[in-house]
């Protein structure tokens, strides 16, 4: 082929492509999830953090329990330790909180203690406490307070 028919061929391909352009509509009305987490604790001798997931007026909190820190390279794989988590979830200023006590068994890879999901008027705050707990430890909980902006 030559020059010119290549440079024909190119053209009417990129008439084709973009003759029917690909927009993807999304209604207006779709609630986006926002994410948010609070600063980290240590508990029962591991990093602990609590955090929301917000969609409009509703917020489902979740506890998250990991190693503090990276283990030392050769040493041994810890061992299961069995955990008292306790998620506590109230809409600050209306009434007492909800709270789930989870038993959990973590080793060494990250846990994750999904709490209830909340919903309140917007321009509420909704607070979370993670307390984790194993013998000898006793919770020293983590907490986060979202504002439903809706």
């Amino acid at each position: 082929m030559n020059r010119l028919t290549l440079l024909a061929v190119g053209a009417v391909g990129m008439t084709v492509l973009t003759a029917a352009p690909a927009v993807a509509a999304t209604p207006a009305d779709v609630a986006q999830t926002v994410t948010s987490c609070g600063g980290s604790g240590l508990q029962a001798g591991l990093s602990t953090r609590v955090c929301a997931d917000v969609t409009g007026p509703t917020a489902e909190f979740y506890g998250t329990v990991g190693l503090a820190g990276p283990p030392s390279p050769g040493s041994p794989a810890p061992q299961p330790k069995e955990l008292y988590t306790t998620l506590s979830v109230e809409v600050v200023g209306a009434g007492s909180p909800v709270t789930r006590a989870v038993p959990v068994v973590f080793t060494s890879s990250a846990v994750e203690v999904r709490g209830q999901a909340v919903s309140a008027p917007c321009g509420s705050t909704v607070r979370a406490t993670f307390g984790v707990a194993s013998f000898p430890w006793s919770a020293r909980p983590v907490v986060h307070e979202v504002t439903l902006t809706c």
